[in-house]
């Protein structure tokens, strides 16, 4: 975790910039502000603390439960900004958006879509003849479709079909998703697994 001494408060009259990145997807949150004891608020309660130019001391998602879990703060090469990996306990933007950016459904398809897979495999979602959940229900039925589809991506990229490829990986993802849900895993598994695998 940072040491608040490494960082230059004095650039930004006694604040620096702190840049919310998504620990799992990699989404930028938000970006704000945090004088020292922000800083040191972070580090010693692992939930991120900003500092508001207009109301002061804030923890950030006190009020609403949409706390920012500190995985990481990393200062930049001139100590004014940091950067803080966090895992979001819901949306980060006040106006209930995943992020102050917008909706990023599209730059994050991926994680949209396992999402939408959890949404129809809780207790809460409307029981009906859904495709997602007919696999989710039945076992056998998405163990052959993972199968099959990964037999139809062989076959496209066998064949040179790019397009056809691409579909093809697509139903694939989508498949395996599904699957994964259904024996306890997530994308979010899978992204930590990769990332670990990276370094």
């Amino acid at each position: 975790m940072i040491d608040p001494n490494t960082l230059d408060f004095t650039k930004g009259s006694g604040l620096v910039t702190v840049v919310a990145q998504d620990a799992r997807s990699g989404a930028v949150l938000m970006v704000a502000f945090a004088d020292r004891e922000a800083i040191e608020r972070s580090v010693a309660q692992g939930e991120l603390h900003l500092t508001s130019r207009t109301r002061g001391a804030w923890h950030k998602g006190a009020t609403s439960g949409n706390v920012l879990r500190v995985r990481s703060l990393t200062a930049d090469c001139d100590g004014d900004t940091v950067l803080a990996m966090v895992e979001p306990a819901g949306p980060a933007c006040h106006t209930g958006a995943r992020t102050c950016f917008g909706d990023l459904a599209r730059s994050d398809a991926l994680g949209a879509l396992d999402a939408t897979i959890a949404a129809r495999m809780s207790a809460d979602a409307p029981s009906g003849s859904g495709y997602t959940q007919k696999l989710l229900g039945d076992r056998n039925l998405r163990l052959k479709k993972i199968g099959e589809e990964a037999s139809e991506l062989v076959t496209a990229c066998a064949d040179g079909d790019a397009a056809r490829a691409t579909e093809e990986c697509a139903d694939l993802i989508y498949h395996a998703l599904v699957a994964l849900r259904a024996a306890g895993g997530s994308l979010d598994g899978v992204r930590e697994v990769l990332a670990a695998r990276v370094r």
